[in-house]
């Protein structure tokens, strides 16, 4: 079908379904006010006005996967914070850990009695030996590169063309017809981060080895499946391509399992094996608490060891913050880590993963569509793509705001929240087959209405 076409009935679509959400959401409207609430936008964060809906729905509980709104609707989640909240909406042992940290104190700038439990358990559960704190992802990846660049006294970071490490300015840089800039949409940029970051195509050989060519590259980082601009999987043979180019070349790497981590226990790293010198996971990892976490080899640990001994330079390293390592953060881990983020739990996420992309796959081919569904573990893309794209410009070609917002929109009003800026669906081990199966039906009926087919489930 013409794309053309698609768009059209698409964008009929959105008018159409945007009043259904309007009409269902007064209160949620009203909410939304920027004199009134305080907030800039009318919204803690101003992204939140990028879901493609009139306002922003106003969330008044939520719970395993059910999200309520301030009108009453009622709405499963398959978005989940993006991934903070990938085991579910406030998971028993957390919220029991919660319940216990505030009679036991939530900060010290002291280690807690979880400290050494949570430190075995990460180094069982994701392979590296030693570990440090942070509060989110971005923290972690930022001072993952501070350490690398440290390290091996080089500057320079290489990052895949599409990425997204959180709000790392390093990393915040597009490949425009072969050069690194920054991002055309940053607020406050003041330099040119395309001195320092150097930005490839992903699954891309020759041009990874072409850029290590002059030992300039402090470390790599990567997600192990690019996650952020559609789903991009690797290559058959590049992750043992990166570790071997990157070894050569005195560059570290850095893996990015902040997505990924729904792969299996223990992340992508661990599931096939990938052996990078440093590692971050943020968002899920506590169970939705504001946490992350990241790891080093046992020779980086030992050359910090004597970077920090030559500097004495005590705590002022400008790696870490005070509220980092809290008694709260460690009390949640270890909650996550023992009982959330379990074996079992990922086994009813695969099952119902691949209940949801059969039955994805059958109805896109009922409606006559060439478009692909892409998977890492518990994750699922619907990509506007007949096959696997294999980089971040595929990615780009393949993509149409247009046929977003009217399958996210149309979505939500039969009551299933997608991710937004992309086309992703996450499993939770609380999603029950009834809601995989209902997930798949909605899907059915709303591309059904795109293609001007009857899509079966």
């Amino acid at each position: 079908m013409e794309r053309a076409n698609l768009e059209a009935r698409a964008r009929a679509l959105i008018e159409a379904e945007a009043e259904v959400f309007r009409a269902r959401r007064p209160r949620c409207a009203a909410a939304h006010d920027e004199a009134a609430s305080g907030f800039f936008d009318g919204v803690p964060q101003h992204w939140m006005l990028d879901w493609p809906t009139p306002f922003p729905m106003v969330v008044d509980q939520a719970s395993g996967v059910e999200l309520v709104d301030l009108d009453g609707n009622r709405v499963v989640d398959v978005c989940l914070g993006d991934t903070g909240a990938m085991f579910g909406h406030g998971p028993a042992p957390v919220l029991e850990a919660l319940k216990n940290a505030g009679t036991r104190g939530l900060t010290t700038m002291l280690p807690s009695s979880d400290a050494q439990a949570v430190g075995r358990l990460l180094v069982e559960r994701f392979g590296l030996p030693r570990w440090q704190l942070g509060a989110t992802a971005s923290d972690a990846n930022r001072f993952a590169i501070r350490i690398a660049r440290a390290v091996t006294g080089r500057a320079k970071l290489l990052v895949f063309d599409g990425c997204y490490h959180g709000a790392v300015d390093d990393t915040l840089v597009d490949l425009v017809d072969g050069k690194t800039i920054s991002r055309r949409n940053l607020l406050g940029q003041v330099r040119d981060l395309g001195e320092l970051t150097v930005s490839i195509p992903f699954n891309d050989e020759a041009a990874l080895e072409k850029a290590l060519a002059a030992h300039d590259i402090a470390c790599v980082l990567a997600e192990p499946v690019m996650t952020n601009c559609g789903m991009i999987p690797p290559a058959p043979g590049f992750h043992d391509a990166l570790r071997r180019l990157t070894r050569a070349a005195g560059t570290l790497l850095l893996i990015d399992e902040t997505h990924t981590i729904s792969t299996g226990l223990g992340g992508y790293t661990k599931v096939h094996g990938l052996d990078p010198d440093l590692i971050v996971m943020g968002k899920p990892i506590g169970g939705g608490v504001p946490v992350s976490v990241w790891g080093m080899s046992q020779a980086i640990s030992d050359r910090l060891h004597v970077i920090r001994r030559e500097q004495s330079g005590h705590g002022h390293s400008g790696i870490g913050t005070t509220l980092s390592g809290s008694a709260l953060q460690l009390a949640c881990l270890r909650a996550c880590l023992e009982h959330v983020m379990t074996e079992e739990a990922y086994r009813i996420m695969q099952s119902r993963a691949d209940r949801i992309e059969a039955g994805f796959k059958a109805a896109i081919a009922a409606a006559g569509l060439d478009w692909t569904v892409s998977r890492v573990g518990a994750r699922l893309e619907v990509v506007f793509s007949p096959v696997p794209v294999r980089n971040a410009e595929e990615a780009r070609a393949a993509a149409s705001d247009t046929i977003e917002a009217a399958l996210h929109l149309s979505m939500l009003n039969l009551g299933y929240l997608l991710t937004p800026f992309h086309n992703m669906v996450l499993v939770s081990p609380a999603l029950s087959e009834k809601q995989a199966d209902g997930l798949v039906e909605a899907f059915a009926t709303v591309i059904g209405r795109l293609a001007e087919r009857r899509a079966a489930a």
